[in-house]
């Protein structure tokens, strides 16, 4: 069964001030899921999508129609892409047919068209070159023939590592397990094609040198992926549906948006102790505290596991927590943000773990409090930027030492925010996505000089 393959390009890019459109350079970013698909992965793609012409790039991305997407859509999110952006929509095989021999993902099901449609774009316009950004990881597989066939000089952008430490520890027999050993064997075919490799923090690019020697550290980049202050002026612009009230009214509110990690799981129990023990000091001040962690399973659909919750319970303090499981559309999620008194941001016991949910938080205007490893760049960023509490830690003990002062903490942030001062925007404005996208546009005149 062939899918159907459909198309939507509307204009091209406009040309900064002081630019005509023959001064641009055109790069394809084939991103497999692209708003309105609500996967966390989007935004990488629509950030670029928005920026690049400012840099210089006109950008056409690359994605599979919408139709073929198993998750919710958000249309909100699809608003925010301007309406100037090229899209190419491509069709994929339907689901569930491809699940009877065990195959749900979507670059997979779409794995032809996205191919087809990509080589015919090199074929019949001048592309100078292209990003490929995961997961999914599997169109990374396409960068030799791009540069063998089309002497097009291609860039590899991982958000996240494609083979993991958590991956190298799932059962050999199960569903992960399987992924990572298939991910050991494809992942360095694809990396070896690539004429630079980006990822979202320098410590993932030094596990990934690590693996692989024969990888040139001068074509590798630590990009992050930042965040779009304009998104807050939109929010700001809707009249909020009353349906968006996430927040129970009456409380003091610490909002966690964003996926919870298997690895986050010491870092909550030690807020969790943090939060027994001020209830112990003072009972009536931890009754109005609520901690509300929403999107934890990264998936879009409801009736989702919990993975907070059960923490929670076994910790002795589920009634101050409330979980919302399924991952809300970014909108309302950014208004979760924005209404709680605090963010609370959580990272992994991984150094590498860097947190692209920082930046949305610290441009909300709202006090943080935040736990992560010492190595992580989540915690160098939040410290210097300020506004808030930024816990860090390399080992267990230093984890388990920091109970008493996150409680004392907590009682700050219930008691006198005003402490904490304001966010120093100077602190993240390289993590801007207008910023994001000239780091890449430099990357990708790096990527064609080494490649003539």
């Amino acid at each position: 069964m062939r899918p159907k393959e459909s198309v939507l390009v509307s204009a091209a890019g406009c040309a900064p001030r002081g630019c005509v459109a023959n001064d641009f350079r055109n790069v394809v970013i084939v991103s497999p899921y692209f708003p309105p698909s609500t996967v966390a992965g989007v935004h990488r793609a629509r950030h670029l999508a928005k920026h690049l012409p400012a840099a210089g790039w006109t950008p056409t991305v690359l994605c599979v129609d919408e139709t073929h997407h198993e998750e919710s859509l958000d249309p909100a999110l699809g608003a925010l892409v301007p309406s100037s952006v090229e899209v190419v929509k491509v069709g994929a095989l339907p689901a569930w047919v491809t699940r009877k021999v065990g195959l749900g993902e979507l670059s997979l099901r779409a794995y032809r068209p996205l191919k087809r449609a990509l080589f015919r774009a090199l074929t019949t316009r001048k592309v100078d070159i292209v990003i490929i950004t995961g997961s999914p990881y599997y169109p990374m597989l396409f960068a030799r023939e791009i540069r063998k066939r089309f002497r097009v000089p291609v860039v590899l952008d991982f958000q996240d590592p494609w083979v993991s430490a958590w991956g190298a520890t799932q059962p050999v027999l199960s569903k992960a397990g399987f992924a990572h050993r298939i991910a050991k064997v494809l992942e360095p075919r694809a990396v070896r094609e690539a004429d630079y490799v980006t990822a979202v923090s320098d410590t993932q690019n030094a596990e990934m040198a690590a693996r692989y020697p024969w990888l040139n550290p001068k074509k590798m980049s630590g990009i992050p992926i930042g965040g779009d202050p304009d998104d807050f002026q939109v929010l700001r612009s809707l009249r909020t549906p009353s349906d968006w009230d996430d927040l129970e009214p009456g409380f003091i509110h610490l909002a966690y948006v964003g996926t919870f990690l298997p690895r986050a799981d010491p870092l909550v129990r030690t807020l969790f102790r943090a939060y027994a023990r001020l209830r112990a000091s003072d009972p009536g001040l931890a009754a109005k505290l609520r901690f509300d962690f929403v999107g934890t399973s990264n998936q879009p659909k409801e009736g989702t596991v919990s993975a907070v919750r059960p923490i929670a319970e076994e910790e002795g303090v589920a009634e101050a927590v409330r979980e919302i499981p399924q991952r809300l559309p970014y909108l309302r999620a950014l208004n979760v943000l924005a209404k709680s008194h605090a963010a609370l941001l959580i990272g992994s016991d991984e150094p590498h773990y860097t947190a692209s949910k920082i930046y949305p938080a610290l441009m909300s205007g709202r006090p943080h409090l935040s736990l992560f490893h010492r190595a992580s760049s989540a915690h160098a960023i939040l410290a210097r930027a300020g506004g808030g509490y930024s816990f860090a830690f390399e080992s267990n003990a230093e984890l388990s030492a920091l109970v008493a002062p996150v409680a004392e903490a907590l009682k700050s942030v219930a008691t006198n925010p005003q402490s904490l001062g304001t966010t120093d925007a100077t602190a993240y404005e390289p993590y801007l996505a207008a910023n994001v996208a000239r780091c890449f546009a430099r990357v990708f005149e790096s990527a064609a000089l080494s490649h003539a």
